[in-house]
């Protein structure tokens, strides 16, 4: 594996290096890239190897590098966040990103920020930083879905789309931005849907914001739901997130995995209910317990799309957030509250 990095890097990168530091041009707009590891940075042992690979072994220097056309739209700065697969993606790593993301855009010389990133937590990085960003400057995320050694790379042209999307005006005040396969999607409504094509970032509810058509972003819509600069979360003084966790609803299950996150003084829960938002008679008593409780308890669904709507008045309605993102919004609501109706509130606006 050595010897294939190393021939990789000679023939493919170091013919067309180009210092980050020579790519700066005041005609450009100024885009910082931060990278977190994942697949973009993943290397395996031969050209045709796509799933049995390394993830986060290439440096933010060598992904810039590797794709000189960068410089021609962006002055490029990069950062190495972090090198992890994105399934060690974690609350705290969360909340240092934040600040460093909010920390560059106080930079008036700065247009934008790409982050690349594993695609397995994506989703969720995406829906927190859209959740906690303090700035109408465009955040966008990427990743890729084959290594940077695989012979058809999705990487390079994600990270080049990325780019030239976080330095374009007509990207500022749309919330963070889910980039890869020539498509925009909001951080809100977007996930991955399928564990091996490049096609797999998928709005399923509302659609794409828009495509990279021939290089150019072109937007078709919008969210209206509140974020970045339109929140209310501030995560000043905060150094850690309140403790939530899912539960799966499925035929034939009981109360157990509910009763043991309670045990372990889970502060809410999420639970990705049946259909719309139903569930077994023989777990009601366990939710309605936990609400009464002053636990708050949000009820999503499993299906992956539309509104859920809790049989039981004292739950909340996660809207069309998928559990995972549900589980999101609620650990931030619980930094400003532990009011069941104020919460409910949030889901209904965010």
């Amino acid at each position: 594996m050595r010897t294939y990095l190393i021939l990789f890097i000679l023939l493919f990168i170091l013919p067309f290096a180009v210092s980050a530091a020579d790519t700066h041009d005041g005609n450009l707009p100024h885009v910082v890239i931060l990278a977190t590891g994942g697949t973009i940075a993943g290397t395996a042992s031969s050209a045709t190897e796509l799933l049995n690979y390394k993830a986060g072994n290439i440096s933010v220097d060598q992904l810039i590098t590797s794709v000189p056309l960068l410089s021609t739209y962006a002055s490029i700065d990069g950062e190495q966040f972090c090198n992890i697969p994105s399934d060690e993606m974690t609350p705290a790593i969360w909340l240092n990103l934040s600040r460093r993301v909010n920390e560059i855009l106080a930079d008036p010389g700065v247009n934008g920020i790409v982050i690349t990133h594993g695609t397995d937590t994506l989703e969720e990085t995406a829906y927190f930083l859209n959740l906690v960003v303090r700035s109408e400057k465009p955040v966008v995320i990427t990743g890729s879905m084959r290594p940077a050694t695989a012979i058809s790379a999705d990487g390079p042209l994600n990270l080049v789309n990325a780019v030239r999307l976080a330095g374009d005006p007509g990207a500022k005040g749309r919330g963070v931005l889910i980039c890869l396969n020539n498509e925009i999607n909001g951080a809100r409504d977007s996930s991955k849907t399928m564990t091996e094509m490049v096609e797999t970032f998928r709005s399923p509810d509302f659609g794409l914001l828009g495509y990279i058509q021939d290089g150019k972003p072109v937007f078709y819509r919008e969210s209206t739901r509140l974020h970045t600069t339109g929140s209310e979360f501030n995560l000043a003084g905060i150094t850690t997130l309140p403790k939530v966790d899912i539960v799966y609803a499925y035929a034939g299950m009981d109360r157990t995995a509910i009763d043991a996150f309670s045990a372990n003084k889970t502060r809410g829960l999420v639970f990705a209910s049946l259909g719309n938002g139903g569930y077994p008679k023989v777990v009601q008593g366990a939710l309605l317990d936990l609400s009464a409780g002053g636990i708050p308890v949000v009820v999503s669904s499993r299906t992956g799309t539309g509104i859920s709507v809790p049989d039981d008045a004292p739950l909340i309605s996660a809207d069309t957030l998928n559990p995972q993102k549900a589980r999101v919004l609620l650990m931030l609501a619980l930094t400003r509250t532990g009011d069941n109706e104020t919460i409910r509130k949030m889901f209904g606006e965010y």
